[in-house]
């Protein structure tokens, strides 16, 4: 029969669930069986297809299977089985939310009245009510299991089954058995699901079997906002949608798919990035305004917290997350911090610390490292594992005067610094004592400490980060963090200019960059010291008409060109004495002849010619520099409002 045959697939198709099917082994041997086994779990997670194995192991040990799936049933008394005539009966109640509004009188009257030795099995969305765990009586005689997503190896082994070895489904379904076998039949029909925003049908139906009705838009606004941060809070729905939120709460509170953590509510993995796929499918401008609305609702919790150790975590949190649905490129996703912590430099790290940086960089490496132990200890932060122990170190600090001359690579940073007075603070080393510089939790604790550094300290003139030893690998990471390298490739400098893009700027457009993938010119832009500036500035001018050479000029990757568009512009725009004023626009912005027989025009002996040509470039320079390190900043001198 077709029904033989299908039952035999899907027996095939099962794998995993080894704790479970124990368990239920368990209860089969036992002199007295519990009342009630209750498995609860998501949509798709696995329920009815372990409940199909139960019932094929209890026929195997004697017992009477007799299924209910109360999608079927009428909600009434009669339509239950009495179980009457059924040798030692092995009860199997699916989908049992739908039974809600039943639920006193199944636990108090059906159940009860059930033959002695039979044995039931629940399984639903909801975990038991408060009255089946505040009943006496039913608090010995049930057994709670929570059905969680198939563990990697698990999920290859379904793969195999399936005749597939995809690592990528694994990543994407995280485990979740239903969408792990959407996704396969999607490469069937010959798509390519690298993500759940590739396969927008495969969403839509995933959301049919897992996402209860939505009541109202109001609703919908909540679950959007629940699947986008990492965790929500009644306050954060207030901030964001303007709405009381208390009732939006305690509704996304009693979802199935939603959790409750120490830190507010958040989703399953796999409804949280089918949610936010869907979304930005439907209407990628309401996801790039509620991404919008809720980075700057994140940034006022952040600022509003005083604990460092609940900042870094918020920070984290959002790293993890909005790494693994950006759409921009990155070296790999960051790692899980999993309960690894930042914490301040004890005596009693200096050897491991010293150890890991030998064993990864060498013996030079090391003695710089011990070297700034010496001068700096309160500017070591170290990443400990949740013994205590540290895992990974790095080294940031303010630049000073009194920090040169003891660290060639912190003197490179030094030159590559804007001038006296702006500030500046450098990464100079970051290690992970296992993983080295590869995704590690120590590495995005460093990716966390960068961002919290930008977000609430002091605002430094540039960041300058050294610490990484492999450009290639690191530089489309920093990218995401609007850090560009500077100087000379090897080692490489990464640096964010911060007189540019300001932190409340510079969320806008990392904003921009997680929606989109990409923000205006921002991978063109570079930092250059107040020396590098004054020599692209007079090379720009000598090359204002030969388009070859001023392709490679610096200025038309810096932030003054926003306003004045063109090199020519610029230089036009700059306020100089009219007699200044003329002699430019001869000699540079639009010649005609050799500066010689400008002199001549001009009646200046070539000498006098020279001198008011370099005093007008030096003129030139100053206003620029002085617009470019302004630049932003509304009312400052020389700005855009000037």
């Amino acid at each position: 029969m077709l029904k033989d045959r299908l039952g035999e697939v899907r027996r095939r198709s099962f794998v995993g669930r080894s704790a479970e099917l124990a368990l239920f082994r368990a209860a089969l041997s036992a002199r007295s069986a519990p009342g009630v086994i209750f498995v609860h779990g998501p949509g798709g997670i696995g329920k009815s297809a372990l409940l199909a194995q139960f019932a094929a192991l209890g026929q195997e040990t004697g017992r009477s299977p007799v299924r209910i799936d109360a999608r079927h049933l009428r909600l009434s008394p009669d339509a239950f089985p009495s179980l009457a005539g059924h040798r030692r009966p092995l009860l199997l109640i699916d989908t049992y939310e739908l039974l809600a509004p039943i639920d006193d009188w199944v636990r108090e009257e059906y159940l009860p009245s059930l033959p002695e030795d039979v044995m039931v099995v629940i399984t639903g969305r909801h975990p038991p009510g408060p009255r089946w765990r505040a009943d006496p009586a039913w608090r010995p005689l049930m057994q709670e299991v929570v059905l969680g997503n198939l563990s990697p190896d698990e999920g290859r082994s379904y793969l195999a089954v399936q005749g597939m070895a995809d690592e990528a489904l694994l990543r994407t379904s995280h485990g979740h058995p239903l969408t792990l076998s959407m996704l396969v039949d999607a490469v069937r029909r010959g798509l390519e699901p690298v993500s759940l925003e590739a396969v927008p049908d495969v969403v839509a139906a995933l959301l049919a079997q897992t996402v209860e009705a939505v009541p109202t838009e109001r609703h919908r606004a909540a679950l959007e906002v629940c699947a986008h941060v990492p965790v929500t809070t009644e306050g954060l729905l207030r901030s964001v949608l303007e709405d009381p939120a208390s009732e939006l709460f305690t509704w996304l509170r009693a979802l199935p798919f939603v959790a409750e953590g120490p830190y507010g509510l958040y989703p399953h993995d796999v409804i949280r990035d089918a949610l936010d796929a869907d979304l930005r499918w439907r209407d990628p401008q309401r996801y790039a305004e509620l991404d919008r609305r809720l980075a700057e609702a994140r940034l006022e919790q952040l600022l509003a917290t005083t604990d460092e150790g609940e900042r870094l975590r918020m920070v984290v949190d959002s790293i993890v997350l909005g790494a693994a649905r950006s759409r921009s490129e990155s070296c790999t996703a960051p790692s899980p911090t999993l309960q690894a912590f930042v914490d301040d430099l004890r005596e009693s790290d200096r050897a491991p610390i010293l150890a890991m940086t030998r064993t990864w960089h060498g013996a030079q490496p090391a003695r710089t490292v011990e070297i700034w132990l010496d001068r700096r200890p309160e500017a070591f932060r170290v990443f400990r594992a949740p013994s205590g122990e540290p895992r990974g170190y790095a080294l940031g600090f303010d630049l000073t005067e009194a920090d040169l001359g003891v660290d060639p690579e912190v003197d490179r940073m030094g030159r590559l610094a804007p001038r006296a007075g702006e500030g500046v603070r450098v990464w100079r080393f970051f290690l992970d004592g296992e993983h080295g510089q590869q995704s590690s939790p120590s590495a995005t604790l460093f990716a966390a400490c960068q961002v919290l550094d930008g977000l609430t300290g002091p605002t430094p003139g540039v960041t300058l980060v050294a610490a990484y030893v492999d450009a290639e690998l690191w530089g489309p990471t920093m990218a995401n963090l609007d850090f560009w390298p500077v100087g000379e490739p090897a080692p490489p400098v990464f640096a964010h200019d911060w007189r540019r893009r300001d932190p409340e700027e510079w969320l806008r457009w990392m904003h921009g960059r997680h929606t989109s993938g990409s923000a205006a010119g921002a991978e063109d832009r570079v930092v250059l010291s107040q020396n590098d500036f004054a020599v692209a500035v007079r090379s720009g001018l000598r090359d204002l008409h030969r388009p070859d050479r001023l392709a490679g000029n610096p200025l038309l990757r810096s932030r003054v060109l926003e306003r004045y568009r063109t090199l020519a512009a610029l230089f036009a725009a700059a306020p100089l004495p009219p007699d200044l004023k003329n002699l430019v626009e001869r000699t540079f912005l639009h010649p005609t002849t050799t500066q010689e027989r400008v002199a001549e025009e001009l009646h200046l002996s070539f000498n006098t010619f020279r001198r008011h040509r370099d005093q007008a470039v030096s003129r030139i320079v100053a206003w620029s520099w002085d617009l470019e390190i302004s630049a932003g900043r509304p009312g400052s001198r020389g700005g855009p409002g000037r």
